[in-house]
């Protein structure tokens, strides 16, 4: 068998596998395939659909829109529709007018109501042409104006696009990171033009890359998981503050020192332990010790004596106190009276 026989057969094989996945990773290789393919047969809406996501990745968005309506002719479908619209939004970019691609995601939104992706791009279509709508006057009244930049996304990639035209690619440079983006573009005749973004979810650094050319600069990002952003930047949340429980036993104080307060107190008991007193106070004091340390039995013949007689007389013997009433005995010079 020749090889212009074997060609054929190896192209039927090969292309049926072709998932978006495949495609993502050598687009170029992927089109070239796809084109052998639709040689033989020339009707097929699959492959026709799946070379119009090569088209996409490689930005020949006026090929894209050709092989979705073929894809459309053969088999109506909600991916070729969806692929459709996607190429009209981005070629009308330059002429600020996105009706067509507004139609194609409604018409592709009634081929299928529940997908999601055609809301969301049917709003960004509206949001857009209003914005441009509004800011048409200041562009206008502005000499340089406003660099902007858009973003859509396929099933494993966020494909962002700067929309500045004729820069050399020593004057970029973009970093990637897990969850953010940084892109540095220096301009000759205005001031440099800085893109840093929060990203909703993560990505692969290593396997994104970005692409200048002629009108734009493109940056794909690989997506770490496969699931749709909602939308490209994610919102920050405020951390909450942090308090500084106490140490136990430290309490503030309005001077730049802590203190330890219950060594403080027992700082003062000792000192009152210590302290020197004369007359009564220094009696009292010593029957307030002997009660302090005195058994249960010297506290009781001193409660028993001193309720007994009346304050006159205080004794600690409890074997003399606990047998009698003791009768209330004044000093000589005094009277007891009870009021």
């Amino acid at each position: 068998m020749t090889a212009a026989a074997a060609e054929p057969a190896t192209t039927q094989r090969f292309c049926p596998s072709f998932s978006d996945a495949l495609i993502d990773e050598d687009p170029q290789a992927a089109l070239e395939e796809l084109t052998k393919a639709l040689e033989q047969k020339p009707d097929d809406a699959q492959y026709y659909c799946q070379r119009a996501y090569c088209h996409i990745l490689l930005g020949n968005y006026s090929d894209a829109v050709a092989d979705a309506k073929k894809s459309l002719e053969f088999n109506p479908n909600n991916t070729a529709m969806m692929r459709k619209g996607i190429c009209e939004y981005h070629k009308k970019i330059k002429k600020k007018n996105y009706a067509a691609a507004l139609e194609t995601f409604t018409e592709g939104q009634k081929l299928d109501s529940a997908d999601a992706d055609f809301i969301v791009w049917i709003k960004r279509c509206q949001e857009t042409q209003n914005e441009l709508q509004s800011t048409a006057s200041a562009s206008q009244r502005n000499s340089q104006p406003k660099i902007k930049y858009d973003w859509y996304q396929t099933k494993s990639q966020v494909i962002i696009t700067l929309m500045i035209k004729n820069v050399q690619q020593n004057d970029v440079n973009v970093e990637f990171s897990e969850k953010e983006l940084s892109a540095l573009v220096k301009l000759p005749a205005e001031e440099d033009y800085n893109l840093n973004l929060r990203l909703l979810h993560s990505i692969t650094p290593e396997q994104s890359m970005f692409k200048v050319l002629s009108t734009k600069i493109e940056i794909k990002m690989k997506k770490l998981e496969a699931v749709r952003w909602e939308k490209l930047e994610r919102e920050e949340v405020p951390k909450p503050k942090q308090f500084i429980a106490d140490v136990k036993n430290l309490y503030p104080s309005s001077s730049l020192y802590t203190r330890n307060w219950d060594k403080l107190v027992g700082e003062i008991k000792e000192e009152e332990k210590n302290e020197k007193l004369g007359g009564d106070a220094a009696l009292n004091k010593l029957f307030q010790q002997i009660y302090s340390d005195g058994s249960n039995e010297v506290k009781c013949a001193m409660n028993k004596s001193f309720m007994e007689f009346g304050g006159t007389v205080l004794s600690t013997n409890w074997s003399d106190v606990g047998k009698r009433k003791v009768e209330i005995n004044p000093p000589d010079d005094m009277e007891w009276k009870k009021y």
